[in-house]
C-alpha cells in the first residue's frame, strides 16, 4: 500500500476506524471485530484509530482500546509497524457524552489508555473534543506535558477550526502532527482546516469520510456521479469515495469505519485507484 506521513511516521494511505466495533446498537460480536482487525493488519493497514470513549457505555471506558490492544497480540505481524492513535477529552457518562480538557482529566485519561492499550508510550494521542468550559491554551499545555513526559511519541487534536489548529501548532510545535476532522461527500466544510494542515504540514484525517454509521449507501446516493464513476470504474461507490478523497490533499489519510472484514479489504482497494482530473472534475461539481 502507497503511504503518505504522520510527523516522522509513514502509515499506509488508508487507515481504519475502529469506533463502529464498539457502538451500541451496531456493535458485532468480538470475535468478529478481532476477525475485521486482523484482515486490516494482513491488508496492509498501518494506522488504527481508536478512542477511550468508544464504548457501548459509561461502565465500559476503553473498550475499543482493549479490542484494538487484543487484536495485536493476537496478530503474526509486526505489532510495532502499526500506529494506534487513540483520544481522550470526550466523556461518556450515564446521562451521554460530556467534554473534559483539563489538565488534570487528560492526564488520567491518558493513563487509563496506557493501561487499555498495553503500552508504556501511545504512538499518537489526540485531544478528541474542545472543551468550551476550558481555555484550548491549556488543554495544548495538557498534550505537551504529556508528550515531554514521554507517556505520548506524537500529539494529535480532532474537531478543531483552523483558529485552534494554529493555536495548538504555536503552542505545541512539532509535537503536533495530525488533525482529525469530519469530511465525506456529504460534509465537505473542512475544506478550510485541510489547508491550513497543508501549510502546516499535518496529516489529516478524516473521520467518517464514508459518511457515518450506517449513512454510506446515503452519502454516496445522494452524489449520483460517485455512483457513476465506481460503475465505470467496475469498483464500489466507496472506494471512489475514499480515492476522491486522497487526491484532495497529499497530507489526507482516510479513516474508514468497518466492523465486517469485507468493509475494510474494500476500502483498502482504493489505495490503488487512480481517479483521472475529468473524473475528480465531475466528483468536486
Amino acid at each position: 500500500m502507497r503511504t503518505r506521513a504522520i510527523g516522522e511516521r509513514q502509515v499506509g494511505v488508508i487507515g481504519l476506524g475502529a469506533m463502529p466495533m464498539s457502538v451500541a446498537g451496531h456493535m458485532p460480536d468480538e470475535d468478529q471485530s478481532i476477525r475485521t482487525l486482523l484482515a486490516a493488519l494482513d491488508a496492509g493497514v498501518t494506522l488504527i484509530d481508536t478512542a477511550d470513549a468508544y464504548t457501548p457505555s459509561h461502565t465500559d471506558v476503553g473498550h475499543n482500546e482493549r479490542l484494538v490492544a487484543r487484536a495485536l497480540s493476537l496478530w503474526g505481524g509486526d505489532a510495532g509497524s502499526v500506529l494506534v492513535a487513540t483520544k481522550g477529552g470526550h466523556t461518556r457518562t450515564p446521562e451521554g457524552w460530556g467534554r473534559d480538557g483539563s489538565l488534570d482529566y487528560l492526564r488520567k485519561a491518558c493513563d487509563r489508555s496506557l493501561k487499555a492499550l498495553g503500552v508504556d508510550s501511545i504512538g499518537l494521542y489526540q485531544h478528541h473534543r474542545p472543551d468550551p468550559n476550558v481555555p484550548y491554551e491549556e488543554t495544548m499545555g495538557a498534550l505537551k506535558e504529556l508528550h515531554d513526559a514521554g507517556k505520548i511519541q506524537m500529539a494529535g487534536i480532532s474537531n478543531a477550526n483552523p483558529e485552534q489548529i494554529r493555536l495548538a501548532h504555536a503552542i505545541l510545535g512539532d509535537r503536533l502532527v495530525s488533525v482529525q476532522n469530519e469530511y465525506s461527500p456529504r460534509f465537505r466544510s473542512s475544506e478550510p482546516e485541510i489547508d491550513v494542515c497543508e501549510e502546516l504540514g499535518l496529516a489529516f484525517l478524516p473521520w467518517s469520510p464514508l459518511g457515518g454509521i450506517g449513512r454510506a449507501g446515503e452519502t454516496t446516493g445522494r452524489n449520483a456521479v460517485f455512483a457513476e464513476i465506481a460503475e465505470a470504474r467496475g469498483v464500489s461507490p466507496y472506494q471512489v469515495c475514499l480515492a476522491w478523497e486522497l487526491a484532495r490533499s497529499p497530507v489526507v489519510i482516510p479513516i474508514p469505519g468497518a466492523s465486517r472484514p469485507e468493509s475494510i479489504l474494500d476500502s483498502v482497494r482504493a489505495a490503488d485507484l487512480e481517479l483521472t482530473e475529468e473524473e475528480l472534475a465531475r466528483l468536486n461539481g
